[in-house]
């Protein structure tokens, strides 16, 4: 198998991927965005000969375009442009999640503060409010008051980017300390971890504690149906417990599509990079067999 990776910056989830790859004797073809160029009828990069394009860029502006490129060229990539497209923007992500009928927080979005502020004061307090693009629990805002809401949107609505002007707005769920991540291939899970905190928000970027998960049946139909909502690939699938810890009820909300897994990898015995690069091998011979029976034109 002949493998593209396209980064921006090798961190060690790449490190663990790459590691995994060449141990099997798979060609490795880095692909660092920053120095290619995309134009309507081809790239700068190598990838005639790649069997799989896998998007690990670490902005999001670049993940979207580059394989939006790559894919009208006809490279096979994971995630596909259209997965990333929903899960890179909140506000898409959640519309898909609702509309597959998964359980996702109430949502409302406005585009004005004084529309916003309305949207926040038919939840009550504390509510949340998180930019539409971003990653890693940055720019979110739990609000607890008036004040604090007038404050906040006053300062998003000054900060420039016509993002920051969409004010994406979600009930608070009193989650029970922890969320939990699920990292899946087409919906079928290869590890999940519980994320832990007295803050919060409990992402594992933010310091929170992480310990191995197993899912029940009902959350193992949530990532199915949440994976299938955006398009399926490899995704990280965040789930709280509505009804406490272990209660069996979840929340699905968010997908992400340039998954991080190196806490997982340490938080489960599971050989996160080996799954992942099984995934990737049948993924190949898949597409190897469907180029194959395609009728010469």
């Amino acid at each position: 198998m002949h493998v593209g990776i396209l980064y921006s910056r090798i961190r060690r989830d790449e490190k663990l991927l790459l590691s995994e790859l060449r141990n099997r004797g798979h060609d490795v073809e880095k692909i660092d965005v920053r120095k290619q160029q995309f134009s309507l009828d081809g790239t700068t990069a190598d990838i005639s000969n790649l069997d799989l394009v896998v998007d690990r860029c670490l902005a999001t502006s670049r993940s979207l375009y580059a394989t939006e490129f790559l894919e009208s060229y006809g490279a096979t990539v994971i995630n596909s442009p259209k997965t990333a497209d929903i899960c890179a923007d909140k506000a898409k992500n959640s519309l898909a999640l609702a509309n597959a009928g998964v359980p996702t927080p109430v949502t409302k979005v406005a585009f004005t503060t004084d529309a916003a502020l309305e949207a926040i004061e038919s939840f009550g307090y504390p509510c949340v409010l998180k930019p539409v693009v971003g990653s890693w629990g940055r720019l979110m805002a739990k609000i607890d008051s008036r004040n604090a809401a007038e404050a906040i949107l006053e300062h998003k609505a000054t900060l420039g980017h016509y993002e920051h002007k969409v004010f994406y707005v979600q009930e608070f769920v009193a989650k029970p300390g922890r969320d939990i991540r699920v990292l899946a291939t087409d919906g079928e899970p290869i590890a999940a971890m519980t994320r832990s905190s007295d803050h919060w928000l409990t992402n594992a970027a933010k310091g929170g504690k992480t310990a191995a998960f197993e899912l029940d049946e009902t959350a193992l139909e949530l990532v199915k149906k949440a994976s299938d909502a955006v398009g399926g690939g490899l995704l990280g699938v965040d789930l709280m417990e509505v009804g406490g810890a272990g209660s069996g009820e979840y929340t699905v909300h968010e997908v992400n599509h340039t998954v991080e897994f190196k806490a997982l990898n340490e938080a489960t015995p599971v050989d996160v990079p080996a799954k992942v690069v099984d995934w990737m091998e049948a993924k190949a011979a898949e597409t190897s067999d469907e180029k194959a029976e395609a009728p010469a034109i």
